[in-house]
C-alpha cells in the first residue's frame, strides 16, 4: 500500500533536489502516492498566497509532507518564514525538530523544541518609529511543550548511547531556563539508564567545533536549536548535506533539507541533492519503512565525494541501492 505524501517543491533548487529524493525512495522499493503543492516565494509573488487554512486541513489527511526549499529574494524577509514554515509547524503541532549529524569522529542528534520560545510571536512595540521606541520579543515556554520535547530526547537516547545533554542559558534566562532545567531533571529521574549533562549554549558552540564527539542526544529550545543545528551542519560536512525532520510522532510530519533555495544556481544542475535524499530517509523512518531508510543512509555514505550534476548524484545514490 502506498504512503500518501504531500510534496512541496518550493522555490529555487527545491524542486530539483526533491525530484532526486523521490527517485531514490522509488529505487529503495517504497511506493508513495504523491500530491504536489505549489507554495513558496514564487507562488506568493504570483497571487499573494502563502498558506491557507484549507491547505493545512488537507495536509492532516496525509502521512507526511516532503519539502524542498522555499524563499525568493523578491519577497520581504519573514513573509514566507512566518506565513508558511512557522504556520505549518504551529498548525500541525510539529513540536520536535530532529537533526542528525554524522561525520568521522562524531554521531549526535539535536532535538529542538519547535513550536514555542521566541518564535511563538509574543511581543510588540511601544512608540514605534520614534526616538523612544521600545520593542519586546518574549519567549513562550510551557511545561507541556518543554516536557514533551525533553521526553522525546530521552526516549531517543534509549535507542542510542544513552546520554542526553540539555543546552540552555540558565544563568541569565532565569525563568525559561529554570523551567527547562526542572523539567529536564524530573524527566531524567524516570530514565536511570541515561546519563545527563548540561551546557550553556555559548559553551556548546565551542564544543561543537572542538569536541563534538562528547554528544549523543542534545535537547534545547527553539532559538538555541535553530542556531546550534546550523553550526552542527557546518562541522559535519556542510549545511548542504544536512537533513531535518519536523515531527509530531504518530501524526503527519514534515521533512526537508536544511539548506535554502539557492536562487543563484537554479537550473545549473549544480545543487547537491544529498540533504533532500537523507530527509527522504527520515521520512521513511516516520512511515515505518525503516529498512529502506537505513539502506538509503548507507547508500549516502561518503556522499560528500560524489560529483556530477544534481541528477547524476541522485542516479549514483539510487544505483548503490541496487547493489
Amino acid at each position: 500500500m502506498a504512503h500518501r505524501v504531500a510534496v512541496i517543491g518550493g522555490d529555487g533548487i527545491g524542486p530539483e533536489v526533491v525530484a532526486e529524493g523521490l527517485k531514490v525512495i522509488e529505487a529503495a522499493g517504497v511506493r508513495l502516492d504523491t500530491a504536489p503543492y505549489d507554495l513558496g516565494g514564487s507562488r506568493y509573488l504570483r497571487d499573494g498566497t502563502v498558506l491557507d487554512d484549507a491547505t493545512v486541513a488537507e495536509w492532516r489527511s496525509f502521512d507526511a509532507l516532503y519539502m524542498g526549499a522555499v524563499g525568493t529574494p523578491e519577497v520581504p524577509p519573514g513573509v514566507i518564514e512566518r506565513g508558511l514554515l512557522l504556520k505549518m509547524r504551529f498548525e500541525l503541532d510539529l513540536y520536535i525538530n530532529l537533526r542528525p549529524f554524522t561525520a568521522p569522529g562524531h554521531d549526535f542528534v539535536v532535538i529542538r523544541e519547535n513550536t514555542e520560545g521566541t518564535y511563538a510571536g509574543e511581543g510588540g512595540f511601544l512608540r514605534r518609529g520614534t526616538p523612544a521606541e521600545i520593542a519586546t520579543q518574549g519567549s513562550v515556554n510551557t511545561r507541556h511543550g518543554v516536557e514533551r520535547a525533553v521526553r522525546y530526547a530521552f526516549d531517543l537516547a534509549m535507542t542510542r548511547r544513552k546520554h542526553v545533554t540539555l543546552v540552555h542559558k540558565t544563568n541569565v534566562l532565569t525563568f525559561s531556563g529554570d523551567l527547562w532545567e526542572r523539567a529536564f531533571n524530573e524527566v531524567a529521574s524516570e530514565y536511570p539508564e541515561v546519563s545527563t549533562a548540561y551546557n550553556h549554549v555559548d559553551a556548546a558552540c565551542i564544543y561543537f567545533v572542538e569536541d563534538p564527539a562528547r554528544y549523543d542526544v542534545i535537547v534545547t529550545d527553539n532559538l538555541f536549536g535553530d542556531i546550534l543545528t546550523d553550526l552542527g551542519g557546518a562541522v559535519s560536512g556542510g549545511i548542504g548535506l544536512a537533513p531535518t525532520a519536523n515531527l509530531h510522532p504518530g501524526r503527519v510530519s514534515m521533512f526537508e533539507p536544511v539548506h535554502g533555495s539557492a536562487p543563484d544556481i537554479v537550473g545549473t544542475a549544480r545543487a547537491n541533492p544529498v540533504a533532500a535524499i537523507l530527509s527522504g530517509a527520515m521520512m521513511l523512518d516516520h512511515l515505518g519503512e525503516t529498512d529502506a531508510a537505513e539502506r538509503i543512509r548507507k547508500a549516502c555514505d561518503g556522499a560528500e565525494s560524489l560529483t556530477g550534476t544534481t541528477s547524476q548524484i541522485g542516479d549514483a545514490v539510487a544505483a548503490r541501492l541496487a547493489r
